[in-house]
């Protein structure tokens, strides 16, 4: 099982590369929270990492549903996923393969911005417990996003509609806590709790809490399942 997982996801690590996309992506992800780091440090003078964790999240929101949308709607679209499925390889290990593949992507996108603790460390205002929390909550979330774009992906043949939808639910996780004025009470209190937004805050001020952790994996084991389960219901058709 192992050894099929590893061979899916460096053949769709491979492809990420064997193209401009990941490039592109990467770059755009630089430009982008390099803005905000340098804006906050320069412009509003503050010598925190604490605005580009905020932000990353919202850029996550387009990262992941692009690096993802392609991963198994494409193969419906090509008729690659028919080929695939003949060979002794599990739906499970196909996921789990082209997921793993995304997270290395976003985690070579995230390790990229190491530049900037180690920028602010120079300075010597540095807090180490508070920079690991954030770095987590960013990786978790990521995490998240790119099982649901990967469930996106699995349930159309096009990408632009597997973008869509990805980033639909993404935003939808995002938010939950920004409106938490209509639900008042324990409904209020749920809808926080399933907010990606509410724990990536969390984790962002350094506050590594047992819930936060337990709130990201259930997400992300949540919707590969999902994943696994629309890739499986080609059989019943």
């Amino acid at each position: 099982m192992t050894r099929n997982i590893w061979t899916i996801c460096k053949k769709e690590f491979r492809s990420y590369f064997n193209s401009p996309a990941a490039y592109i992506v990467l770059t755009i992800f630089l430009l982008l929270t390099g803005w905000f780091f340098f804006s906050d440090f320069f412009i509003v003078n503050q010598a925190s990492l604490r605005g580009l964790f905020g932000i990353v999240p919202f850029i996550f929101m387009f990262f992941a549903p692009a690096i993802t949308m392609r991963l198994i709607a494409e193969e419906k679209k090509s008729g690659t996923i028919e080929v695939l499925v003949t060979l002794p390889v599990k739906d499970s290990e196909i996921i789990l393969g082209k997921f793993l593949a995304s997270f290395f992507l976003l985690s070579i996108a995230v390790l990229l911005t190491l530049f900037y603790p180690l920028f602010l460390s120079a300075t010597g205002k540095f807090d180490f417990g508070s920079v690991f929390g954030g770095y987590l909550g960013l990786i978790l979330s990521g995490c998240c996003f790119l099982s649901i774009g990967l469930f996106s992906s699995s349930l159309t043949q096009n990408q632009i509609v597997a973008f869509i939808l990805g980033f639909v639910i993404i935003f939808v996780l995002m938010i939950l806590d920004k409106v938490l004025f209509f639900f008042p009470g324990f409904l209020g209190f749920v809808f926080q709790y399933l907010s990606v937004g509410y724990h990536s805050s969390n984790l962002g001020r350094g506050v590594i809490d047992s819930r936060d952790l337990v709130y990201y994996f259930s997400i992300i084991f949540f919707f590969l399942v999902l994943g696994i389960k629309a890739l499986e219901s080609r059989r019943w058709r």
